[in-house]
């Protein structure tokens, strides 16, 4: 990855709603593309040493700090998702992800972070963990048993999406990165998962420029289009300085 510090590259998870709305086969269609899209890339995030030691996303701070207020955005989810366009930037230039399409994914599955009370310490991690209904199969959710033993998500018996972009288990445990540099892929972590998920949109997209790129991606991300376009909707406010 051109010296980028990741532990591991590769396809991430895909969110809960996928699960829910999985079914789909391999050939099928994609869904019809959405006006507007893709969103723009919003504020030009500055050039940092992304293979600083610790946590470099911090090293957007002021950027982060300067524009939370106004989009309504945690300071470190802001850092995260910044930092996770600038380390695809580098290592997959031809992607061309925007740091406002994972704020746009941040918001609809988790509210950056902040679902049912939950908050972003400075340091990235979600606390209390964000943790989704179990996968049992119950009217339109997927059936998806135990794959952890409960170790990420706490049910022994199903499978639960965890952390602010919503990741399962099984899917974490294979392609989950370290962004922060602790040594330790966490998906209750918003750079971890902020990465994780850019990784996934580009390999799923090819180039998240073009509207069929960003809308392959999203559909694989998830196959619905009310989320996709619930996402673009938010990512284009952000691109142009406005909250959600």
């Amino acid at each position: 990855m051109d010296g980028v510090r990741l532990r591991r590259y590769g396809i991430a998870a895909a969110s809960i709603v996928a699960l829910l709305l999985a079914g789909c086969g391999a050939g099928e269609e994609l869904v019809p593309i959405p006006d507007g899209i893709p969103p723009g890339p919003g504020a030009p995030v500055p050039v940092i040493d992304l293979d600083a030691p610790g946590r470099t996303a911090a090293l957007l701070n002021g950027w982060a700090v300067d524009r939370a207020d106004v989009l309504e955005i945690p300071v470190a989810a802001l850092e995260a998702y910044g930092y996770a366009a600038a380390v695809l930037g580098r290592s997959r230039p031809e992607c061309g992800i925007g740091w406002t399409t994972l704020a746009g994914i941040g918001s609809v599955e988790s509210d950056h972070g902040r679902h049912r009370g939950a908050e972003v310490r400075d340091d990235g991690l979600v606390e209390p963990g964000i943790i989704g209904i179990a996968l049992d199969g119950s009217p339109g959710v997927a059936e998806i048993r135990d794959t952890d033993g409960g170790q990420l998500d706490g049910d022994p018996v199903f499978d639960r999406a965890v952390g602010p972009m919503q990741f399962i288990p099984q899917t974490w445990r294979k392609w989950g990165v370290d962004a922060n540099g602790d040594g330790i892929a966490d998906p209750h972590s918003i750079d971890d998962a902020a990465l994780t998920a850019g990784v996934y949109l580009c390999a799923s997209g090819g180039t998240l420029q073009t509207a069929e790129g960003w809308s392959r991606a999203l559909f694989t991300y998830n196959r619905s289009e009310s989320y996709m376009k619930d996402v673009r909707d938010r990512a284009a406010a952000y691109s142009v300085g406005r909250r959600v």
